[in-house]
């Protein structure tokens, strides 16, 4: 029965991590199956958007017969409710959990599994949590609605300073000051990514999450100007009727302050990725395996360029396997005809544990690229360590024409906004699209 269950367990783990599920991600240590770590990534429109926000998962010897425990982990020391279904004290409140009454029908069965565990808690970061509280689904007088809009307004805040902003700080070590200390004076052992000193943090999530931080840095900033027309710097959270002093989210809003992080943040990941090509052009880190292993790849994949009939191609920066530059040229017959752009690949010394971070030196208005050039693609999650994928994938989201709508792609709000909107939007936006692959010739 013991087998059975493990087997289970990890099949479902497997599913989720191959999946295109860009909301979910779990993982676990090879010694402990039965201990899993999740993420689950606030959805859009609603005011954990694009929050990260952590769970523990404890999976009992009678799984599936019997549920698996759920703890939130993402509550400020315990001191933050982000949801009337998410304590403080991180006690997830589902009726297939076994933590809340359901009606018939709704509690555990076999027939459940990890993934609809973490949908069905993904379900309660709703646009309005307000009514996931018993007795208040139906609110709505006045005030009620004053209420609502208050709670929204301040799990707002929370996801960003918490979920979002805390977080990242912590991966980057930014201390009081704002500054981070050098990835150069404290380098990120692979061990950071499985480790058994109990006393090491285990942080499977933390190139994950600063990798959706640099996707979603536009989005981020998009809400806060927002939020600053609903309140003041200053103004108290206001205290809803459910919440008791031990299990609350109290505190004042400061978007200033978030502002001002945030961008220290995209500041301290910007110098992070620099970090890794000066590592990367040291002689023992060169030399290394990681170091070879990225040079016998450029030079297969810029074989393989010129065997082919693309005109795109490869070149390192002064010899550098840690940084690659992709010349991509514009496919005929598309709004990208006629478009010339240089991309930046930096790795890591620690790749693939750390995957690539892409940038697009060449501007180019498009609802996959971020402003700042970085792109939203998907590299496939079995082939981490081979760079073609990922240039293929770089590729196929730059020339993919008619994508299903998915709002966890919004790296470019402006952009995304107008793809996905009228027809009149597209127009526009297919020509801001071909404005700019024109002005790419005219930049060289």
């Amino acid at each position: 029965m013991a087998d059975q269950s493990i087997i289970r367990i990890t099949k479902e783990i497997g599913d989720i991590q191959k999946s295109s599920d860009l909301s979910l991600a779990v993982a676990f240590r090879d010694r402990d199956v039965r201990s899993v770590k999740a993420l689950i990534i606030g959805p859009h429109e609603t005011p954990y958007e694009f929050g990260f926000f952590e769970f523990a998962v404890k999976f009992n010897k009678e799984y599936p017969r019997k549920s698996p425990s759920v703890t939130g982990t993402t509550t400020n020391g315990g001191r933050c409710r982000f949801n009337p279904n998410i304590y403080a004290n991180g006690k997830v409140c589902l009726s297939i959990l076994g933590t809340w009454r359901g009606e018939r029908g709704e509690e555990w069965s076999a027939a459940q599994g990890l993934e609809s565990i973490l949908l069905s808690i993904q379900s309660l970061m709703s646009s309005n949590p307000y009514e996931n509280e018993p007795g208040f689904e139906d609110a709505n007088e006045p005030s009620d609605k004053k209420l609502q809009k208050d709670y929204v307004a301040k799990i707002r805040h929370e996801t960003l300073r918490i979920s979002v902003i805390q977080k990242l700080e912590e991966y980057l070590g930014i201390t009081g000051n704002g500054r981070a200390a050098p990835t150069a004076e404290r380098p990120i052992d692979a061990d950071d990514f499985e480790v058994d000193d109990a006393s090491v943090p285990w942080e499977p999530f933390k190139d994950l999450c600063k990798r959706r931080f640099l996707w979603y840095y536009d989005s981020y900033l998009e809400s806060i100007r927002k939020a600053r027309e609903e309140v003041k710097d200053g103004q108290q959270f206001a205290r809803m009727p459910f919440e008791g002093a031990s299990n609350s989210m109290d505190g004042k809003f400061n978007y200033s302050d978030l502002e001002r992080r945030l961008r220290q943040i995209k500041t301290a990941l910007d110098d992070e990725t620099s970090s890794w090509a000066s590592e990367g052009a040291t002689p023992g880190v060169k030399d290394g395996t990681v170091g070879i292993n990225l040079a016998r790849q450029f030079e297969q994949i810029k074989e393989s360029f010129k065997r082919s009939d693309v005109p795109h191609s490869v070149e390192l920066e002064n010899g550098n396997p840690f940084v690659w530059f992709l010349t991509y040229f514009g496919r005929p017959m598309t709004n990208l005809d006629g478009g010339l752009f240089r991309i930046k690949l930096n790795f890591s010394p620690r790749f693939p544990e750390e995957q690539p971070r892409v940038k697009f030196e060449t501007r180019v208005f498009h609802h996959r690229i971020a402003a700042d050039g970085t792109p939203c693609y998907f590299p496939n999650p079995n082939r981490r360590e081979d760079v073609k994928q990922h240039i293929e994938a770089i590729i196929e989201s730059l020339e993919e024409e008619s994508p299903p709508y998915d709002p966890r792609t919004l790296v470019q709000p402006e952009a995304h906004k107008l793809f996905w909107g009228s027809a009149d939007d597209r127009k526009m936006y297919n020509r801001r699209l071909r404005r700019s692959v024109q002005q790419s010739m005219e930049d060289l």
